[in-house]
């Protein structure tokens, strides 16, 4: 699928849910499963690998981690590129093209960063102007990807955090955007609001207390994903199942 096909699963009457998947067996589950689209994890492709989240992986890793999803699968792949592995963004629209290369269809991108294990909102401004020239560089090279700019307001709980995530929707916005991902929002009238408030196609990020999906498309949400949990539910069962054979010693719960 082109980026132009992707682009336009964000228009329909039913918010696109991205299936987030970190090696190529998830990815074809989820193709078995009749997902349309799938996007990366990084925080699940990273601690499958012993790191964690926050680009402590290498790019490379990463690059390797998508070829094989995309040799293996012929869903959209939109990645997570976490802050986008530079401070230059030349360097960062790089990365993007040699994904794009690959045959990914979006990215990523979040308005925070990582230092010595604590997570720090980016000022708005300065991220804005950062987007910017990375979406520069990417038109001057032909490069069409839907970049999904991720703002860490909530995630952060920052104060005022609806009135500053609709100034940075609005920033991002005016600066190339294409979608505006707000992950741990989940208040019905905070939702509203921002897709009120920006016209950027808006995506939510599954949560315990997140509304069911026809009420989140109904309140303007165009995408939905799932971050890492799960791989963490993933996990969980995978580890649950290992003690169960340890503790019967014998294999009947693996074919129950």
């Amino acid at each position: 699928m082109t980026y132009t096909h992707f682009n336009q699963l964000h228009f329909g009457q039913t918010a696109v849910l991205i299936a987030n998947v970190w090696d190529v067996p998830s990815a074809l589950a989820a193709k078995h499963a009749g997902f349309n689209a799938i996007g990366t994890s990084s925080a699940a492709v990273a601690a499958q690998f012993g790191y964690e989240d926050g680009e402590s992986m290498p790019f490379e890793t990463l690059l390797m981690v998508v070829e094989r999803i995309l040799v293996n699968t012929d869903l959209p792949l939109t990645v997570d590129l976490e802050s986008g592995y530079s401070d230059d963004p030349e360097a960062v629209a790089t990365n993007i093209m040699r994904l794009v290369n690959l045959g990914v269809v979006g990215i990523n991108i979040e308005d925070s960063k990582v230092n010595n294990g604590v997570r720090v909102l980016k000022s708005a401004d300065e991220f804005a102007s950062f987007l910017s020239h990375i979406q520069q560089v990417l038109k001057q090279r032909d490069c069409d990807v839907f970049i999904n700019v991720r703002t860490d307001t909530y995630i952060l709980e920052c104060d005022d955090k609806l009135q500053e995530t609709i100034k940075r929707g609005q920033l991002y916005q005016a600066v190339g955007a294409t979608g505006l991902f707000v992950p741990c929002i989940t208040d019905l009238n905070e939702i509203s609001k921002v897709g009120e408030c920006v016209s950027l196609p808006l995506n939510v990020m599954c949560m315990p207390d997140l509304a069911d999906f026809d009420t989140l498309a109904k309140l303007g949400v165009n995408r939905i994903s799932m971050g890492n949990f799960v791989f963490e539910k993933h996990q969980t069962n995978l580890s649950t199942l290992l003690s169960t054979i340890n503790k019967q010693k014998r294999f009947t719960a693996l074919f129950g």
